[in-house]
């Protein structure tokens, strides 16, 4: 499980797009969220969008690896599918935030891997939102004072990148995955291949 957390506007879903477009063997967890649907957004493909009531059952069930208030607005990640997809062999990929990543944590920390993206500044951060035209000025605004309390987690990841340039933090992240794959831990079926290399010779 790769989990991707920022500040909104620190270009955390831009790089997670990235990766799933470049990598057949990861999926991005959905999650369900209580917010109203933005326009252009797909049912399914970017949050799973449910009445509030749904998603206190989904909470009080156990359905959820993790759920938080944010604005207002109840997130939480699904576990069945997440399941699913571990169970086939498939890396996830979380776009969450620090409270969502903690609680994951809790659970299943020896198969969590933490990335958080820091902006290169604050100014440049309120530039993105800013420009991004999804928010009113006062969101905005509250986004911001956000931002800095979500910075101050950012030594309980295992790793840490600075989205400067797109591409660059791309490639960086590209690299933790590849790494974290490789990790002998991780290699299913290694020491029957490492046997079948010695019974030759």
């Amino acid at each position: 499980m790769l989990v991707l957390s920022s500040p909104s506007g620190a270009g955390k879903t831009s790089i997670a797009r990235a990766i799933l477009a470049e990598d057949d063997n990861i999926s991005m967890s959905v999650s369900v969220t209580t917010r109203p649907r933005r326009p252009g957004e797909q049912e399914g493909v970017d949050y799973y969008f449910i009445d509030a009531a749904r998603f206190e059952a989904m909470a009080s069930a156990g359905a959820l690896l993790e759920h938080a208030n944010v604005f207002g607005n109840r997130y939480g990640t699904p576990r069945g599918p997440v399941d699913e997809a571990l169970n086939a062999g498939r890396d996830v990929l979380f776009d969450i935030d620090w409270q969502g990543a903690k609680q994951i944590e809790e659970s299943a920390r020896g198969d969590l891997v933490k990335i958080f993206i820091l902006p290169p500044s604050v100014g440049e951060l309120e530039i993105r939102l800013r420009s991004r035209k999804r928010d009113p000025s006062d969101v905005v605004t509250k986004r911001m004072a956000l931002a800095m309390e979500e910075i101050n987690h950012w030594s309980e990841y295992d790793y840490v990148v600075v989205n400067a340039v797109l591409e660059d933090s791309i490639a960086q992240v590209s690299a933790i995955l590849t790494a974290e794959r490789l990790q002998r831990r991780r290699q299913t079926g290694l020491r029957e291949f490492v046997n079948r290399l010695r019974e030759r010779d």
